[in-house]
């Protein structure tokens, strides 16, 4: 929001918010076709990086990330759908996501059949976040649980692709697993759950034990899992806006998939 250039008051504009100007056709059209998740972006990107990092890129790891992402926004969408019981609201998503979703995640399987040995998995999955998105409970933390696991599946799903053994890339799965547990307790301790002791407890608890059993498997995992106790301890009860809470977490993230990938 920029400045006022003149001395006197300035009528409010037509958006109903005192001094705040209407947004524009690209930004509403943002606002309406990307979720404000901001989140989820490391939840996608991560399992998938680090799937790719730990195995060797293959031409299908591509076209499996569009379909990725895609068949997230329209995950969302049909959430959305369930939620309001008006799915007419978000057809046009639908149809937007639906498309490169089907067409790429087809071509994926195409070329790697066994791929849909994971399907039975992530539609148990899916039928969880329906269950609760019907319930208007998606924010319940056994919810956000099944989506952590659906995310770090995509590093089996990066290995099936590159014709590693589950073996291979289990370490790298098992520490994306917790580092995004513990982070679903560690904001919900920043935001929704804020003043929470039980929650602060079982974020603080989860990260220890996390830390001292990666210490023992990988050091340099076990490390940077000190670095995030230590967040999740010092920083519950600050006033940090949400903004601060996830570039903390962008700098986290990155320093386990460098830990989780190296060596």
């Amino acid at each position: 929001m920029t400045p006022e250039t003149d001395a006197g008051p300035r009528p409010a504009p037509a958006t109903g918010v005192p001094g705040r100007r209407p947004a524009s056709p690209r930004r509403r059209a943002v606002r309406r076709f990307v979720p404000p998740q901001h989140g989820a972006w490391a939840m996608l990107l991560l399992p998938w990086l680090a799937g790719v990092l730990t195995t060797g890129f293959r031409w299908p790891h591509l076209p499996l990330l569009v379909a990725w992402i895609s068949g997230y926004l329209l995950s969302y969408y049909l959430l959305l759908a369930v939620k309001t019981r008006r799915p007419g609201r978000v057809r046009a998503q639908l149809t937007v996501y639906a498309i490169p979703a089907v067409l790429l995640g087809g071509l994926v399987v195409a070329a790697v059949p066994s791929l849909l040995w994971y399907a039975p998995g992530y539609a148990l999955l899916l039928a969880v976040n329906a269950g609760y998105a019907a319930r208007r409970d998606e924010r319940a933390l056994l919810n956000d649980l099944a989506s952590v696991v659906q995310s770090c599946l995509m590093v089996f799903v990066c290995a099936t692709i590159a014709h590693v053994p589950p073996a291979g890339v289990t370490a790298v799965f098992a520490v994306l697993l917790a580092y995004f547990t513990g982070t679903v307790l560690y904001v919900k301790t920043m935001i929704r759950e804020r003043g929470s002791v039980a929650y602060r407890r079982a974020s603080v608890v989860f990260h220890l034990f996390a830390a001292v059993g990666l210490l023992v498997l990988k050091p340099i995992v076990g490390a940077v899992f000190l670095l995030l106790l230590a967040r999740a301890w010092a920083l519950p009860g600050r006033r940090l806006k949400p903004l601060h809470v996830g570039v903390i977490e962008i700098g986290a993230s990155l320093l386990v998939l460098l830990a989780a990938t190296v060596g």
